[in-house]
């Protein structure tokens, strides 16, 4: 059984894809909220303990959002023998990517991208002009970086309800959710 990466852009609909495999039963982790991802400073490589909510101006030049791979190890440790999704987008997917069985990438139009960041209420990252300019250019590479990887590319712009199902598809992955837990 695969472990799953399933990425893109912020506002696309990763955490929302997540919690809908949460909600039918399926081992789902969303690698920003469940703790697998963190600010770190470019420069020095120093975690940052208690990050800005929202981050400030100027932050995302000098800190990347990164995986730990320790973590991916572990989940990918405990979920053999079941289907696991991991949520998320990092710098340094390259570290981690050896870790996974299959790479979903979910994208969207600048419009529908611009529109979900603006008006979504779990998070304020995307309102900032320096991240929603950061979102919109990822965007725009996005996808083919991705399909020269391999990767299933799924159109994020449908009801998450329609892009869980593709991304479970993609996975070979019939609705029948497993009971264990992240």
């Amino acid at each position: 059984m695969p472990l799953v990466w399933v990425t893109g852009t912020a506002g696309v609909g990763k955490s929302t894809v997540c919690a809908v495999l949460r909600s039918r039963g399926h081992l789902a982790v969303d690698a920003d909220w469940d703790g697998y991802n963190r600010w770190v400073d470019r420069s020095s490589g120093e975690v940052v303990a208690d990050p800005p909510y929202p981050v400030p101006a100027g932050w995302l030049d000098r800190y990347a959002w990164r995986i730990t791979r320790a973590k991916v190890e572990t989940l990918a440790e405990r979920a053999r023998g079941w289907t696991t999704f991991l949520c998320g987008y990092v710098e340094n997917e390259d570290e981690v990517r050896d870790l996974f069985d299959l790479i979903v990438c979910l994208v969207a139009d600048a419009e529908t991208i611009r529109h979900r960041l603006q008006t979504r209420a779990t998070n304020a990252f995307g309102r900032r002009p320096e991240e929603l300019a950061a979102a919109l250019d990822l965007a725009e590479r996005i996808e083919a970086m991705y399909r020269s990887l391999g990767a299933t590319i799924i159109d994020a712009r449908r009801p998450a309800e329609d892009v869980a199902d593709a991304v479970l598809a993609a996975a070979g992955t019939v609705d029948s959710p497993s009971t264990r837990t992240a």
